[in-house]
């Protein structure tokens, strides 16, 4: 018997026994050895506001408030994993027995998984790099709708995982990086990852930002915070025309805001940024399934390094304390991790 672990309702969390997983056509069997959970979309499912807005329908592209709820619980815990395949079903042919893999999972020793969702990576790859694929998506997501291009000045606000994965892309595409982060820890990270500056956002962020561009601004502000300050900021400091992503799943704002001020004076461009939801605004070329492939070949050659922004890690038989008490603080912790091998030391 395998157990996985869910979220039983806000604030909760259980164990749940679930059948040892059969394979079906195009499904992989995978014991994992490692894996890492999705903070900022469960935390909205694990504090209880992502259901508050009602049901999603996706025919009429609007939330139904009163009216169910966007997911049910009990919801499974964790979001990717690392593991070696143990069997394929009938018509893999990407894969096979014995392969390191990455994949998507909850957090549960043995998965089977559609071939899709699963993708070879070298032994050499560190599995807290592997494990950022996901953060990954929406991280090169929001580079690419912001459209960051060589030479750019790009400020990102809020350093959890998609952010320092956000970090690590924008400079890689040439451009010069602006952190913000109430987390010194956070901010440290992003320096490592070659920020050229980071703010803690109790300073006056947009005028900073004017000021380390020479009265200019950024040309792309992206916000992975969710928070009001943030978009405040980004509206403060970004140059005239310049783009604001918003790339954050947060709660309802209730105040703050003031799209009469340095907003409607400069023009900036507000897009919403979801790596997931296709058509992608650059369709046929790009989707969602291209922009996992490319990311899974930079955590490849190194340019996504996860080595630090996966912490802390835990047991397997241990995760549902640190993941109870990881939700109700994230400052301390960036991206919980699960070492199934440490529970048996």
């Amino acid at each position: 018997m395998n157990r996985e672990l869910i979220i039983t309702g806000p604030g909760q969390v259980a164990w749940r026994d679930v059948p040892d997983p059969t394979l079906e056509q195009g499904q992989v069997l995978v014991r994992c050895s490692h894996a890492a959970e999705k903070h900022g979309t469960m935390a909205a499912f694990f504090k209880g506001y992502g259901n508050a807005r009602g049901r999603w329908d996706g025919d009429w592209k609007l939330h139904r408030p009163g009216d169910g709820m966007v997911w049910s619980y009990p919801i499974p815990a964790g979001n990717m994993a690392v593991g070696r395949v143990e069997a394929v079903g009938a018509g893999v042919t990407r894969v096979a027995r014995g392969d390191r893999v990455l994949c998507y999972s909850p957090f549960r020793r043995v998965s089977a998984v559609p071939e899709r969702a699963c993708w070879r990576i070298a032994d050499a790859v560190p599995w807290q790099s592997a494990v950022c694929a996901d953060p990954g998506v929406f991280a090169l997501g929001a580079i690419r709708d912001g459209g960051v291009r060589l030479g750019d000045h790009v400020a990102i606000f809020g350093l959890g995982a998609i952010g320092l994965v956000a970090v690590q892309l924008a400079r890689a595409a040439g451009a010069t990086v602006y952190a913000i982060d109430p987390v010194a820890e956070r901010r440290a990270l992003a320096m490592r990852f070659g920020a050229v500056a980071a703010f803690s956002g109790s300073e006056d962020v947009g005028f900073l930002l004017k000021e380390r561009t020479g009265c200019r601004g950024v040309d792309v502000a992206i916000d992975f915070s969710g928070a009001v300050p943030a978009l405040q900021a980004s509206l403060r400091g970004v140059a005239y025309g310049g783009a604001i992503v918003c790339g954050a799943f947060p709660p309802p704002h209730r105040s703050g805001l003031d799209f009469g001020g340095e907003a409607h004076m400069n023009r900036p461009r507000i897009i919403f940024s979801r790596g997931c939801s296709d058509p992608n605004p650059d369709h046929p070329r790009w989707d969602e399934a291209r922009l996992l492939d490319t990311v899974v070949e930079r955590i490849a050659d190194g340019t996504i390094d996860g080595r630090d922004i996966i912490a802390p890690v835990v047991g397997f038989a241990t995760c549902a304390e640190a993941y109870a008490l990881v939700a109700a603080d994230p400052g301390k912790a960036v991206k919980l991790g699960v070492d199934y091998s440490l529970q048996e030391a």
